[in-house]
């Protein structure tokens, strides 16, 4: 029967832009989607196959508790037969809370904690505690002082007031908010008998002392200055202290704005009370073979294996959590992570790192018949690391789960049992499957652009290295995992940053970017180009102003009176005001998956009716916004402005996005390129130093390829480029690589090699280099 065998069938999907796609794929088995970037390879393996299988487990869910999840929604498609359950990993490049840690994200905190509870040494007399007595997150362990954060945020004279020579009058104390608020505490000051007009520094100390950290809170009569434009009644004033008032506007404001603005007036200090163990004293007293849980959470996972491993014998509370705290740290270490600690910030991983925590997690969880749906795992990861990821998957299938990976990688593609290739090109050129079976049988399709990839290689003519017209020099640099580096960046070439995930590379793109002798810095990070559907490629590289301004121009626009304003979609006037310029309405359905239809009142169009009666050459404001980029160009092909930008997106490759998609349908490859594309749209004086953080992060080979020609490009142009690369393709065809390492985290933040790509390659202390010969020699 249909569906009954070992294959997962689709059958009719349409979710983005597949085209009533039908597939098979083996269970059982490590399966590799392939294809451009956006071609429709997540829309197919997580927006149809992940989210039927999530939307099949809230079926047997109770009505109620659906609707305490987060539900993926149905995919457009006609049938999935023979899924199992899936768990999604998908790419996360950071966690918001800084609160989040290496062990919160493996669990490893929760069982430290129960040990430290069940088995720990407690003093003479003191009860045992519960294990939330040993988090730093719950109102149970937190100390009081720092409410567990280990450090303490405290203002000095010198925060407050950086400019001794300036009088109160003048705004000596920086940290004063402005307009009738700073010049109400100033008339306070005066009615109190302060000098106002005498520099900070001839102040008596007693008197700065006052005015900064009192905690006296005096109310006294203030008569304003007289107006001759208004009158100002005598008023009832209450001074605060600079400090008072920094440390409310942190603790307490709603807006961002105000809260960075105080926090850059604070000065943070170790906790006096927990010496920055973020712990109450009792549950620091509590010690487990000599040691408090901080101490334990601090160590490298591998010494801190290697400390419980003795006691990991045996049937008590201290055996079976000992047992399983060395299995958890045991897979870490395989995966290379034993350097970090338990209580390594989330925040201040590289993505690799995140990506392989993540994966041991799984491998540990023991789960039996699932598939396993991967976001680009090897996304982040040096060569080296993709070896331990291979690995990894070899254990998940062996184990007998079904893993379902997009990937980029070529090496860990030739490693899958089976590949599914998606294209031929991107967007409205895509979301046809050219291939599903065998990798070998790929050869036999002449339309995939994978093949040539694969099967071929792409050998770039060899050149000799440009030579540099000057070098930026660091010296000791101490950041993060950098230990008193020094290293000279040239000028006016491509130079490469490359190193084993955690070796510092994007901490020394930082350090480069914040020397003062750049003169002009262009940064392309990771970070999306927006987190909501209002944001879109028009709006986010500026096209959406210069084709607002066109409408607005136009005779009957301005017979109307509209202004460029009116045809935006995100204000009111011009947008449909039912879906408030979605182009949607969300229909909650309580225990189903809320579900979205066009407007009734717009159709989609996101605008209302009059501002759509407003044509530009037979086209309303609705028609351009949809237009692929290629389109756009013929369009709007005698509109400078318009076409800067709509040249730069097609130089990148971006010629099929539609001009309002939205940010969040993009793949990170495509938001990367979208972000490279503004900044290349900009008039080039040329000396401008490029700062690129993984820029082949989620893009295919022939993707790399473009990307590769507008950096070379760069470069031509008498800029300089400096990107940290896993790629070696890229870093064989730089002009000069400097090879961070040897290892990770503490293991990591040292120059091993530097020099042009053969030099490296022959260097038998770099790992880099014993990867990038071969590439180098073919």
């Amino acid at each position: 029967m249909l569906g009954m065998d070992n294959y997962v069938r689709v059958r009719g999907a349409r979710v983005h832009n597949l085209r009533d796609v039908d597939v098979k794929l083996p269970r059982d088995a490590i399966v590799a989607f392939t294809g451009v970037s956006g071609s429709g390879k997540s829309s197919l393996a997580f927006g149809t196959l992940y989210a039927e299988s999530q939307h099949r487990f809230l079926e047997s869910v109770a009505p109620y508790a659906r609707r305490l999840l987060q539900q993926a929604g149905t995919p457009d498609v006609d049938e999935v037969t023979g899924l199992p359950p899936a768990v999604a990993l998908e790419q996360r490049r950071s966690v918001p809370s800084a609160r989040s840690s290496v062990g919160t994200v493996t669990m490893i905190s929760n069982s430290l904690r129960m040990l430290m509870s069940r088995a720990g040494d407690y003093p003479p007399g003191a009860g045992r505690l519960d294990s939330d007595a040993f988090s730093p997150n719950t109102a149970a362990g937190a100390c009081p002082n720092c409410h567990g954060q280990g450090v303490v945020y405290e203002v000095t004279e010198d925060s407050l007031v950086p400019d001794p020579s300036l009088t109160i009058r003048q705004g000596a104390i920086a940290s004063w908010p402005g307009a009738w608020q700073g010049k109400n505490l100033r008339d306070i000051l005066a009615v109190l008998g302060y000098d106002l007009d005498l520099p900070w520094r001839d102040l008596p100390q007693a008197d700065r002392e006052w005015i900064l950290f009192t905690d006296e809170q005096p109310v006294v009569t203030v008569h304003p200055e007289r107006d001759p434009d208004r009158i100002q009644r005598p008023y009832q004033g209450k001074y605060s202290s600079a400090k008072r008032l920094v440390l409310h506007a942190y603790a307490d404001s709603k807006s961002e704005t105000s809260r960075a603005k105080a926090a850059r007036f604070l000065v943070s200090a170790t906790c006096p009370v927990c010496g920055g163990r973020r712990l109450r004293p009792e549950a620091l007293a509590v010690r487990f073979d000599g040691r408090d849980i901080a101490e334990l959470a601090a160590m490298p996972l591998v010494e801190l294996a290697g400390l419980l491993r003795p006691h990991a014998v045996g049937s008590g509370p201290a055996a079976v959590l000992s047992q399983d705290l060395v299995a958890r740290i045991d897979v870490l270490v395989e995966l290379g992570l034993g350097y970090l600690s338990a209580s390594r910030s989330s925040p201040t991983l590289s993505g690799g790192e995140l990506q392989r925590l993540r994966l041991g997690t799984q491998l540990r969880s023991g789960l039996f018949g699932v598939v396993y749906v991967l976001d680009e795992p090897s996304a982040g990861l040096h060569p080296a690391d993709s070896e331990a990821l291979i690995s990894v998957l070899r254990r998940l299938k062996d184990s007998g789960n079904s893993v379902f990976l997009v990937e980029h990688d070529l090496d860990v593609v030739r490693e899958a049992d089976w590949l599914v290739d998606v294209g031929p090109g991107a967007g409205v050129h895509g979301g046809r499957v050219l291939h599903s079976g065998p990798l070998a049988q790929l050869r036999d399709v002449p339309e995939s652009v994978t093949r040539r990839y694969l099967f071929s290689g792409t050998a770039r003519p060899p050149r000799r290295p440009r030579a540099p017209r000057g070098w930026l020099k660091l010296r000791g640099v101490r950041r993060n995992n950098l230990r008193g580096v020094d290293v000279e960046v040239p000028l006016g070439v491509l130079t490469a940053v490359t190193g084993v995930s955690g070796a510092g590379k994007t901490t020394l793109l930082g350090a480069i970017g914040d020397l003062p002798e750049a003169d002009r810095v262009v940064r392309v990070d990771q970070q999306p180009i927006g987190r909501t559907p209002r944001s879109n490629l028009a709006t986010y590289t500026g096209l959406f102003d210069v084709v607002r301004k066109l409408f607005s121009a136009t005779q009957e626009a301005r017979a109307r009176g509209y202004d460029a304003g009116r045809f935006s979609f995100n204000v009111q006037g011009g947008r449909c005001e039912t879906c408030k310029g979605e182009g949607y309405v969300a229909v909650e359905l309580l225990f189903l998956p809320t579900t979205y239809s066009p407007c009734p009142d717009c159709h989609g169009a996101r605008y209302n009716p009059a501002t759509l009666e407003i044509a530009y050459r037979d086209a309303t404001i609705a028609q351009v916004l949809d237009l692929p980029v290629d389109d756009a160009a013929d369009f709007l092909a005698d509109v400078p402005a318009a076409m800067r930008p709509l040249r730069a997106l097609r130089e990148v490759g971006l010629g099929y996005l539609r001009l309002g998609q939205p940010a969040t349908e993009l793949s990170g490859g495509e938001a990367q390129r979208v972000k490279l594309a503004s900044e290349l749209q900009r008039t080039s004086r040329g000396a401008t130093l490029y700062l690129l953080d993984e820029p082949t992060g989620g893009l295919h080979p022939a993707d790399v390829e473009v990307l590769m020609r507008q950096l070379e490009a760069l470069v031509e142009a008498g800029n300089t480029v400096v990107l940290a690369e896993h790629d070696l393709a890229v870093v064989a065809a730089a002009d000069h690589v400097i090879d961070l390492g040897p290892g990770g985290g503490d293991a990591g933040g040292t120059i091993v090699a530097h020099g042009p790509p053969a030099r490296i390659a022959a260097n038998p202390s770099s790992r880099t280099g014993s990867y990038l010969a071969p590439v180098l020699r073919s």
